[in-house]
């Protein structure tokens, strides 16, 4: 199946797009039981050009213990639209980016300071993403109409939603 790479590249654009004013992103992890956890986390920055999407926290918490056990994870944003991406996480250790991404409030939060040894990045490299746009606006009315007039599921042609698979397509 070939994908169309200028299509992906317009779609991650909007999905860079839809994410960048979201702070807050849902990460899933998923626990040594199987187990899929959700725990909100603020996003540190999106790379969207060089699959990287970072975050900070701590080696003690479940998090860090999911993501060594099984690096498979799951981010999700929601806000004006909603976005799932889906990819894997691995813990960095970059004294830089620390010192970089910790600032009053995450030292506040996480109760701690760049020089912790305890303290840990997490990227996120994205395989695959989905967004959907919302909100009521007159595209969300039109598509909708359209859709209820059509025999067509609401999936078939959907403007509204788009995926882009990352890697090998965008070469």
């Amino acid at each position: 199946m070939s994908i169309d790479t200028s299509e992906n590249e317009k779609t991650l654009k909007k999905i860079k797009e839809l994410i960048k004013d979201e702070k807050v992103a849902m990460l899933t992890t998923i626990s040594p039981e199987g187990r899929l956890m959700s725990r909100p986390m603020q996003t540190q920055e999106v790379r969207m050009e060089q699959e990287e999407i970072w975050f900070i926290t701590k080696k003690e918490t479940e998090k860090y213990r999911d993501i060594q056990n099984n690096p498979a994870v799951n981010l999700a944003y929601a806000g004006s639209s909603y976005v799932s991406i889906s990819g894997t996480a691995e813990c960095v250790q970059d004294e830089e980016k620390k010192k970089e991404y910790l600032n009053f409030v995450v030292e506040k939060v996480l109760n701690t300071s760049a020089e912790d040894e305890d303290v840990v990045l997490i990227k996120v490299t994205p395989e695959i993403a989905e967004y959907w746009e919302s909100g009521f606006n007159f595209k969300t009315v039109k598509e909708f109409v359209k859709k209820m007039a059509s025999k067509n599921s609401m999936e078939d042609g959907n403007k509204l939603k788009d995926t882009v698979t990352f890697g090998e397509n965008l070469k």
